[in-house]
């Protein structure tokens, strides 16, 4: 209770349950199902209710005028945010102050399937993406694979090519030491044979000598 002779005034907030019938720029119609909280409470509710559902329906309906309803499908998060932002400065030059919003999912029009459209083309579009996708991280691993082979098959060839060269300087080796062995043998021999005959000499000379 006031003093005598105050005025007492509600300034409690109201829910405000609206269903916003709006149109994109297409034509295409389409619902805004909400519930705002509004106060303060400082007029007749039924007033209240026509002055927040006229600003409500106005700014949904010049808001979604403007876009396709591709782009309020795609951006719905976005769009109820500019809707609250233009309603909201709305009210506060009738002294309301909108306390909340709880807005659905905007819903199609009875007889109409845009949303539910749109809804299965984004789906399909994921889909499809997602097919993409896997193609090309499988073509990538197939390019991945041959390139690895490629190393492999490099790194192999250049090892068969050092082992090769490495079979041939032994080759070349062992045939140097086979010529040296056979030069030294034969100078041996010859050595030897030189010796015989110097021998064969000396006997010789000497078998004279007693004759």
């Amino acid at each position: 209770m006031g003093p005598p002779g105050a005025v007492v005034q509600d300034i409690s907030s109201v829910n405000y349950p609206f269903e916003v019938q709006a149109m994109s720029t297409e034509k295409l119609p389409f619902v805004l199902p909400a519930v705002f909280t509004i106060g303060p409470h400082n007029m007749l509710s039924n007033h209240v209710k026509e002055l927040v559902q006229g600003v409500i329906e106005g700014e949904t309906r010049v808001l979604a005028a403007s876009m396709t309803m591709e782009e309020i499908f795609k951006g719905t998060k976005e769009f109820k945010e500019e809707v609250f932002e233009k309603v909201q400065f709305e009210l506060n030059q009738l002294g309301l102050l909108m306390y909340n919003a709880n807005v659905k999912q905007l819903v199609d029009m009875l007889g109409h399937g845009n949303f539910s459209y749109l809804g299965q083309k984004t789906q399909q579009e994921a889909a499809n993406q997602a097919k993409i996708d896997v193609a090309v991280a499988k073509m990538k691993g197939e390019i991945g694979a041959k390139e690895r082979d490629a190393k492999v098959a490099a790194a192999n060839a250049e090892l068969a090519n050092k082992a090769w060269w490495t079979r041939e300087a032994k080759v070349v080796e062992v045939e140097a030491a086979k010529v040296v062995a056979l030069r030294e043998a034969e100078l041996q021999r010859n050595v030897e044979i030189m010796n015989a005959q110097t021998r064969t000499e000396k006997l010789k000379a000497e078998f004279v000598e007693i004759l």
